[in-house]
């Protein structure tokens, strides 16, 4: 914990303010890596959370006389100029969202772009290409990064879903120039430390999604520290089949689980379970729970198309007589879905990363919609992060209920396993 505690000390990590901006050149590495549409021959961006994101960053530039230099990547190019994977949408998006004029150079090094950067006046904003054009990016080149940096008189990261990749925009840059965390990348910093290192209790931790791999670190670090552990979605075939339910055909990772040669994600689930057995969440303050809750019953169906559903109920009489005939299970049971519910209702701190089920199918979206709602209802502290989570609330139109929303990833995920990030390493005020 103790690492955390110098992260959000005073100064500890330099955050941009409008005395520093004033009247200079600011490089600020964004998340523009956003969704686009292609139609009619013309390219749009067709989700803006990432760019909204940075506004009042960009905009501190503007207001102290800055110049404010964006730069990001976006998609997987192949190191050469990709038109599909221009960021000139991006700019177009960003001049609208800002209301005033964005220029856009079409490299992020070279005479062209140093040509632009010249040209920047006060108060004004240029986007440069796609970083990802250049192999020196993901590489960490010093002599693309020295380039980058040549552009400006000081950095500013306001990407924290980046900080976890040591590329040239995220660790290389700072060598060169005076740097600062923008001003949600701070609060991205502030917001996951929080479940961390001052919880308000019970706090309540809910996983879900497909996957256990990506997950995994984190849920072995923040099991530590949270109350009780809901878990729902495929992550759950993990913990069901380490309990001896047969999952049938539903989808799980029974493979090895990355630096862990000699374990299973089936083994990791059941070390979590064994680990924790011995320890009680109380419910209504004197029902005594296991810390590490999978569902008691689930939705099953053949395919995650079929509309013919049946609720499977384990650990009872009729389970032990049940025979399988190849169902999967596509989303937590209404017994499950109740019990997880009144135990976000009397949370203290919720953290949720990951839907209950297969909840873009209206026969198999109950338990992910009643999980989603009882964290919007709740009065406790709610963080909430991973892709499908936040397309599960905006699917339910649960948007702007919840104290914070991380579009970080994969980045908040390794945050949340106790690492120090690279990206928030470089921010740290040097002594």
């Amino acid at each position: 914990m103790k690492k955390y505690d110098s992260i959000l000390s005073s100064m500890a990590i330099q955050q941009l303010t409008p005395d520093i901006a004033r009247e200079k050149t600011v490089i600020i590495r964004t998340d523009f890596n956003v969704p686009l549409t292609h139609k009619a021959g013309k390219t749009t961006v067709a989700d803006d959370r990432r760019i909204g994101n940075a506004l009042q960053t960009i905009q501190t530039v503007i207001e102290a006389k800055g110049k404010a230099i964006i730069i990001s990547h976006l998609g997987r190019p192949k190191n050469k100029p990709d038109d599909k994977l221009s960021l000139r949408p991006v700019a177009e998006k960003l001049e609208r969202l800002l209301d005033k004029p964005v220029k856009f150079a079409s490299d992020c090094v070279g005479e062209v772009t140093e040509n632009s950067v010249a040209q920047l006046q006060p108060g004004e904003v240029l986007v440069l290409e796609n970083l990802r054009f250049h192999e020196g990016e993901k590489k960490n080149h010093v002599g693309f990064a020295k380039q980058l940096a040549a552009h400006a008189d000081i950095y500013v990261n306001e990407a924290f879903s980046t900080a976890h990749r040591s590329h040239a925009s995220i660790v290389g840059i700072p060598k060169y120039l005076p740097s600062y965390a923008g001003l949600d990348f701070i609060k991205e910093v502030e917001s996951l430390a929080q479940l961390m290192e001052k919880p308000k209790r019970p706090f309540v931790m809910v996983i879900g999604g497909a996957k256990i791999s990506d997950k995994v670190a984190a849920v072995e670090h923040l099991t530590k520290i949270a109350d009780v552990v809901l878990v729902g979605g495929g992550v759950a075939n993990n913990f069901l089949k380490a309990d001896g339910i047969d999952i049938e055909k539903s989808y799980v990772q029974d493979v090895p689980a990355g630096e862990k040669k000699l374990s299973s994600y089936i083994e990791v689930a059941d070390d979590l379970i064994q680990q924790t057995r011995h320890e009680r969440m109380l419910k209504d303050g004197y029902i005594p729970l296991p810390k590490i809750i999978y569902p008691i019953d689930v939705i099953a169906a053949h395919s995650p198309e079929s509309t013919k559903t049946k609720t499977i109920e384990f650990f009872t009489q009729d389970y032990t007589e049940y025979k399988g005939n190849g169902d999967m299970f596509l989303d937590i049971g209404p017994q499950t879905t109740r019990l997880f519910r009144e135990l976000i209702l009397q949370a203290g701190t919720v953290f949720w990363n990951g839907p209950m089920g297969v909840f873009e199918q209206d026969a198999f979206a109950t338990g992910t919609r009643e999980v989603a709602q009882a964290v919007a209802k709740t009065t406790a502290v709610t963080i909430l992060g991973g892709g499908d989570t936040l397309s599960a609330i905006k699917n339910f139109g649960l948007e702007g209920r919840f104290d914070h929303v991380s579009a970080a990833g994969g980045a908040a995920l390794e945050f949340l396993s106790g690492k120090v990030l690279p990206g928030v390493k470089v921010l740290k005020a040097k002594k």
